[in-house]
């Protein structure tokens, strides 16, 4: 361990109050709440700013939080989590389980928050050991892509000192233990499309009479099948999902019109825009084909942007995650086809790492049928399922990750960041 960064990160998260850690963490498991709503979460994770010493704003962008501790000259560094969570039934059978019908924590963010919250107090119980200004802040609506821009369309950077890095990191499924980085792209992009079929709709015995918006909607779905697979190049990585068709209200009633849902991901903005006109072209074309009295409805919705990993921070923050947790546990798991709206907090370039801290409980880890890492991995309840359920063993490691990253960017006792 050759860092000075290491060294103090260990020594400050040597005696985390682990219980407290976890009682907090269980109460957040137990009290999930939706996007933009995150009342009860974010007066939570206040106090615990408050407590440790942070002067502390809340509800900029609606429910988020801010705290700041100055101490002294260097730079400014943000640490930061999301708070909200799914429309998700929980099915873990935890005794912690959610208390909220159909909302659940199926995402991790309960434990970022807790993460961040024993980051913000060990930093401040070690402030003698580094110099700067410290940004802890409490992000909501990530799983709907809203959150970041309402921050900053809130004048975060304006009612605070804009930072001059940005670290996050995100719960993940893999053996505990492992820490997956990656300069540069490390997260692809979002989009939903929206497509609205209008056919003329009319008694089920007269399908003569009618033009069926459902029909022509069971060839577009079919269709929009080989964007991918006919329309981008091998060498690029895309994804399309028709997360849902919705038409008509009775057996005999041939409906008016055919609703489908899209997700897009892509890894590039030129990608993306040939996707959209494949889609465009290729629904106005089976529309034409069946004679629908109308042209379809195509709205491009809410979207996520890459992440992108300024490569020399990213680089600096794993090596010395490696000193902490040591050889063999930094992984580089390639760019994922998964979306964070994180990116949009760093307005203007602000250079900024995220990370994944694997969290699968080493029991189902070793259940899992499978012969190697990927096998298993695609075999574990993963992020947005009713069964994903971290390790809380890993509450005390995720903790050291942000102590360790906000260290190696902040300026130390002799003077170098």
């Amino acid at each position: 361990m050759n860092s000075p960064a290491a060294r103090t990160a260990l020594d400050l998260t040597a005696d985390l109050p682990v219980p407290a850690l976890e009682d907090f963490y269980q109460d957040l498991h137990r009290h999930p709440e939706l996007s933009m709503r995150e009342h009860r979460t974010a007066a939570a994770l206040a106090d615990r700013f408050r407590a440790a010493g942070y002067d502390t704003v809340t509800g900029i962008g609606g429910t988020g939080v801010v705290g700041i501790l100055r101490n002294g000259p260097g730079p400014t560094v943000l640490l930061r989590a999301d708070m909200d969570a799914l429309p998700v039934q929980e099915e873990t059978g935890l005794p912690y389980a959610s208390r909220t019908p159909g909302v659940m924590h199926a995402c991790g963010h309960d434990l970022h928050v807790t993460w961040l919250a024993g980051a913000a107090q060990a930093l401040s119980a070690g402030r003698d050991t580094w110099s700067g200004t410290l940004l802890v802040l409490g992000q909501p609506a990530e799983e709907t892509g809203e959150g970041a821009a309402a921050m900053i369309e809130d004048h975060v950077y304006e009612r605070f000192p804009p930072p001059d890095v940005l670290l996050a990191q995100h719960a993940a499924p893999g053996p505990t233990g492992l820490y997956a980085h990656r300069p540069g792209l490390i997260m692809s992009a979002s989009t939903d499309v929206d497509i609205v079929v209008h056919g003329r709709g009319g008694h089920g015995s007269r399908p003569e009479s009618t033009v069926d918006p459902v029909v022509t909607a069971a060839y577009l779905v079919t269709r929009l099948q080989t964007v991918v697979s006919r329309e981008i190049a091998a060498r690029e990585q895309a994804v399309l999902t028709v997360g849902r068709i919705e038409a008509g209200t009775r057996h005999n009633i041939i409906p008016s019109e055919a609703r489908i849902a899209l997700n897009l991901r892509t890894q590039s903005d030129e990608v993306r825009e040939r996707m959209i006109t494949a889609i465009r072209r290729i629904a106005a074309g089976e529309c034409l084909a069946a004679g629908c009295p109308r042209e379809p409805d195509i709205t491009v919705g809410n979207s996520f942007p890459v992440t992108v990993n300024d490569p020399d921070t990213d680089r600096r923050i794993a090596t010395v995650h490696g000193e902490v947790f040591g050889t063999g546990t930094i992984l580089d798991p390639g760019p994922a086809m998964g979306s964070e709206d994180f990116p949009r907090l760093a307005e203007g370039g602000i250079p900024y790492s995220y990370w994944f801290v694997t969290s699968t409980p080493a029991e189902v880890w070793d259940a899992a049928p499978g012969d190697d890492l990927m096998e298993k991995f695609a075999a574990v309840p993963s992020n947005h399922s009713p069964r994903f359920a971290p390790d809380p063993r890993t509450l005390a490691p995720g903790v050291r990750t942000l102590v360790s990253g906000a260290l190696a960017c902040l300026t130390g006792p002799e003077g170098s960041a």
